[in-house]
């Protein structure tokens, strides 16, 4: 039964749908704005501040050895009526501390937040100190925030007439919740009609995919990269629920970010990260190491028993093995040889993270390797 031209077309069309959708589809790592970026503006500041640990078990600092603590419990009694001039104090149970805190953006006046409380003089243990009102300061000079409480030690210390036993640092500690908010930062989000948004790694082509991406959301062209490392965005008037909820939509933006081929190397520890991206030219590999292994192990030779003749002497027995690595071979790297081909021919060499190090800097030196080689460590 012959059939007709139609059943055929129709045939060939579904053969080629379904191998359109058997296709692998590129994968794509899309990632949120909002993990992309920061707004500027929201954003923690960092407090300081000098202060007094008091009640000490005599572990606190010797007067002699840090007179900024003498001046300071002096200072301290004169605000509270007790007048100390020219009084020898011997007291070791207090110690002088730095404090110091995050304040949170937004963070509003009478919320707590966790303050870390560090010895400054030659003061052995914090443990069962209490702090006592310290004033934190930011940048521009102002109090932010006043700290006071018991301090939280995790490290200990004990020592006897002849041995000692220290674990952690018993010198530094924190209070939970240490410290209450006197004033805010005055950094007003809802006034704004310009928002800057910082990308966390900045790369021209991340920028530059953020601002379209907005700019396709919102349907108008307020948002363009200014560089690498920002994007500026200009907030519509007439925006329901103004800048809060243009950030809040705008943060659940899909993006594809790209990144550099980039391979880090840590030499300390011989740990190694190479980005996908990370390509070579045609390059020939080949890696060996000569060892030279020598043992001793000397024998003892003794006369027959109850031999008048003959004395006791030990042979010296030497063995020495050479490895020269002579099975290893040179292997071909083709032109545009992906991460993961480049690993397994090192692999397949027997090369240990060590040489992987020499080798991948020797690539890069020879021209052959497309990325960027950063040394940490």
């Amino acid at each position: 039964m012959r059939r007709a031209p139609s059943y055929y077309l129709r045939i060939a069309t579904l053969i080629l749908g379904a191998l359109v959708v058997a296709a692998p589809a590129p994968v794509l790592a899309f990632s949120r704005v909002k993990d992309l970026v920061e707004v500027q503006g929201i954003r923690d500041n960092m407090l300081v501040g000098y202060g007094l640990v008091v009640g000490l078990n005599g572990t606190g600092d010797s007067l002699k050895n840090a007179p900024f603590t003498q001046q300071s419990i002096q200072a301290m009694l004169e605000r509270l009526g007790v007048n100390t001039r020219g009084q020898v104090m011997q007291t070791k149970d207090v110690a002088a501390v730095m404090v110091t805190a995050n304040l949170p953006a937004f963070a509003a006046p009478g919320t707590r937040i966790d303050v870390s409380v560090s010895a400054m003089g030659d003061a052995k243990n914090l443990q069962g100190g209490t702090l006592l009102v310290t004033p934190l300061f930011g940048a521009d000079g102002s109090i932010y925030a006043l700290a006071q409480g018991p301090v939280a030690v995790g490290g200990f210390a004990a020592q006897g007439a002849a041995a000692s036993v220290t674990r952690g640092v018993p010198t530094a500690g924190r209070i939970a919740n240490g410290a209450i908010v006197e004033k805010d930062t005055g950094f007003k989000l809802a006034s704004l009609s310009t928002v800057k948004l910082s990308l966390h790694n900045p790369d021209l082509t991340t920028a530059s995919r953020i601002a379209k991406a907005v700019n396709t959301y919102l349907g108008n062209g307020a948002a363009q990269a200014t560089d690498p490392s920002n994007v500026q965005l200009e907030v519509p008037a007439n925006y329901p629920g103004g800048v809060m909820s243009l950030l809040t939509d705008i943060e659940q933006i899909k993006v594809d970010p790209d990144q550099p081929a980039k391979v880090i190397i840590d030499e300390n520890s011989g740990v190694i990260v190479m980005g996908a991206d990370v390509r070579i030219s045609t390059v020939a590999i080949a890696q060996g190491n000569l060892t030279i292994k020598v043992t001793e192990t000397p024998q003892v030779s003794q006369p027959s028993p109850f031999s008048n003749t003959g004395t006791t002497q030990t042979v010296p027995r030497t063995n020495i093995q050479i490895d020269d690595s002579r099975g290893n071979r040179m292997a071909v790297m083709n032109e545009g040889v992906s991460l993961q081909h480049l690993v397994d021919g090192l692999n397949a060499l027997g090369v240990g993270p060590r040489d992987i190090i020499s080798i991948l800097q020797a690539i890069k030196a020879a021209g052959a390797l497309q990325a960027d080689i950063q040394v940490i460590g």
